[in-house]
């Protein structure tokens, strides 16, 4: 009968101790509250494995909004989320992104973007605005602007940002120099509305777009380039060293290119191909013209008749064409460079020789004490064209690839030059 007994108690459930029963009630999963608010349109929660509220509301198109309130107590989680949601409801009214984003999380979307279209671009014009876009914002905005809003930027705020653009430049840009300032700034803006961070409504203050007013190229008058072209036929045997007499010869046939086709130094220049050279007929006349492809995207031009010597010399001395006769190479349409040494090899530029023949020349600087570059060969053509030639804005800027605008903003005082006999 004991037995039977101890056997029955060992059966029975033991009762607990007062800290055991504590200890499964702290570990014993609760249902989290939730909690709702503003009328039932913002709703405070929190999860099951987070000690953290949570609060959810609708936005103005519908979609659900979740953000964490950053509180463990009820109390105070409650009060952010209030505050959340009456800042994104002020910020929709705004015409605002419901989350405020900085300059810099704007401007590296703004860099993805403008770097994928360097990448995707077939024309040297658009590359090499997009790199300076990117120069700008990398070098200037983003150091100034990076932890700041665009919405809670003022005047003044653009104001210090260009005495401090000013001085890390060491000199007051100008006009030019802004407008790429400009562009990059509308990018960002651009990029800010078009993924819904701003509205169009929202005022964003402007750069300043008027800067100091640049001077006129230096260039030279007709007899100043006689004089340069008697000179160089001379100077170009006077090198001593091998690479002298490589690249002085080659400096005289580029600047006797540039003289008699208006290109632009440099990309424009240095890029021409043999195939980019052809015989082109009208009216029974043969021109020479030449594709370049630069600063403004790709275009024909017509060289002078002159310029079918310069191509003679230079297939005349590279190794590797001169058996070809010369009316074959203008049809095979052959990919080698055109300013290149004898054995091939192409300089990256002429900046330094040139230098070297202006002080030889004694044309360094002209009438006002300006220091001459390649630059002043096109600006040469233009004055030469417009002065000489009498040649129409119009068909000026077609051949320069730059707009009618621009060729009677920069030489207006030329073109009235031009109707003195109808204006006397």
């Amino acid at each position: 009968m004991t037995r039977t007994r101890q056997v029955d108690d060992a059966n029975k459930p033991q009762p607990t101790t007062p800290s055991q029963t504590q200890t499964l009630a702290t570990y014993a999963p609760t249902p989290p509250p939730v909690v709702h608010l503003r009328d039932g349109e913002l709703v405070l929660y929190r999860r099951t494995r987070s000690l953290l509220y949570q609060c959810r509301f609708k936005l103005a198109d519908g979609a659900w909004h979740r953000v964490s309130t950053g509180k463990a107590s009820l109390e105070r989680a409650i009060a952010a989320a209030c505050d959340l949601y009456d800042e994104t409801r002020y910020r929709q009214r705004l015409g605002l992104a419901h989350r405020a984003h900085s300059f810099a999380q704007i401007a590296d979307i703004t860099l993805r973007e403008l770097r994928q279209q360097i990448d995707a671009s077939t024309g040297k014009s658009g590359k090499t605005a997009n790199h300076t876009y990117v120069s700008c914002i990398e070098r200037y905005f983003l150091p100034y602007f990076g932890d700041k809003q665009l919405e809670t930027l003022t005047h003044k705020d653009i104001q210090e940002f260009e005495l401090w653009r000013d001085r890390q430049m060491l000199k007051r840009p100008k006009t030019s120099t802004l407008n790429n300032f400009t562009s990059a700034w509308n990018r960002v803006i651009a990029t800010a509305v078009s993924r819904g961070f701003i509205s169009e409504r929202v005022p964003v203050p402007k750069l300043t777009a008027t800067g100091a007013k640049g001077k006129t190229r230096p260039a030279f008058s007709e007899e100043e380039i006689n004089k340069l072209l008697v000179f160089v036929e001379t100077w170009q045997h006077e090198g001593r060293l091998a690479v002298e007499r490589e690249v002085r010869p080659l400096l005289r046939d580029y600047i006797e290119m540039l003289l008699l086709t208006g290109m632009r130094h440099g990309t424009e220049a240095m890029g021409i191909c043999w195939k980019h050279c052809e015989w082109h007929t009208s009216k029974e006349i043969r021109y020479l013209r030449v594709w370049v492809d630069g600063k403004t995207g790709g275009r024909w031009l017509i060289a002078k008749h002159r310029a079918v010597d310069v191509l003679r010399r230079l297939h005349s001395r590279q190794a590797d064409i001169r058996d070809i006769e010369f009316e074959d190479l203008l049809r095979t349409r052959i990919p080698h460079k055109l300013f290149r040494f004898s054995d091939g090899y192409t300089p990256p530029s002429f900046t330094g020789t040139f230098r070297r023949l202006m002080r030889d020349s004694g044309l360094e600087k002209d009438s006002e004490g300006q220091t001459r570059t390649l630059y002043s060969l096109r600006h040469t053509y233009a004055t030469l064209e417009l002065l000489n030639k009498g040649t129409d804005i119009h068909t000026l800027s077609k051949q320069m690839g730059n707009s009618a605008a621009m060729i009677e903003r920069h030489y207006s005082k030329l073109t009235a030059t031009m109707a003195a006999d109808k204006l006397a």
